[in-house]
């Protein structure tokens, strides 16, 4: 079993090998990877992902079957369902690594500020529940001086609302809590680059 250290730096790694396009020499063939996983899985970090269909978490960490345990939503928000599937992984395959992965020019965090701008009567009320969840940890930034520069606004509501999803599962889940006092699990926040392909881990970081 890999501590969350361990986790990190694998993952780390195969986002440098997916940068550089060059795919992990040691990696097996699917065929064989298949038959080893059918029977049980034992991922060695659960991600908390955007289902952008740019960011596939096994391409941008260059990961198998059977690496990683993945949950994808709009936004990266954490909502009940997300918080269970997080303790599912967590507790059941003893994984150590739980990251939160946002995405620069995130669509559901654009529909937030357009939201925040000019409220839409006829949003849908499912799209809504998403920018409802997103909305606490943006709308205080359009009270600064980024409301005058619309990347770095963009950029910097994508890294609040990384950082809100991550708070949420760190104090959101009693067994979570446990987990991270007493068993080593290690909650993260990072952003992928659509534009480089480069993830950055920002918050949250071990010492």
């Amino acid at each position: 079993m890999q501590t969350a250290k361990q986790a990190l730096e694998r993952l780390r790694e195969g986002n440098r090998r997916f940068v550089a396009d060059i795919r992990n020499p040691e990696g097996t063939s699917v065929l064989t990877r298949r038959q080893e996983v059918a029977d049980g899985q034992e991922p060695f970090a659960i991600i908390l992902g955007c289902s952008d269909s740019r960011v596939p978490a096994e391409m941008v960490f260059d990961q198998g079957l059977g690496d990683l345990f993945v949950i994808r939503v709009a936004g990266n928000i954490v909502a009940p369902s997300q918080i269970g599937s997080v303790e599912f992984a967590a507790e059941r395959y003893r994984t150590k690594l739980v990251v939160v992965l946002g995405h620069s020019q995130c669509g559901a965090i654009l529909a937030t500020l357009e939201e925040l701008k000019r409220p839409n009567e006829n949003q849908s009320r499912h799209l809504k529940s998403i920018v409802d969840r997103i909305r606490p940890s943006v709308a205080t930034l359009l009270d600064t001086d980024l409301k005058h520069d619309h990347d770095a606004l963009v950029h910097q509501s994508v890294r609040a609302n990384i950082r809100a999803s991550v708070n949420q599962l760190r104090h959101g889940s009693e067994l979570l809590e446990n987990l991270i006092l007493n068993e080593g699990l290690l909650v993260v926040g990072a952003e992928y680059s659509l534009e480089t392909g480069a993830v950055e881990f920002f918050d949250g970081l071990p010492a």
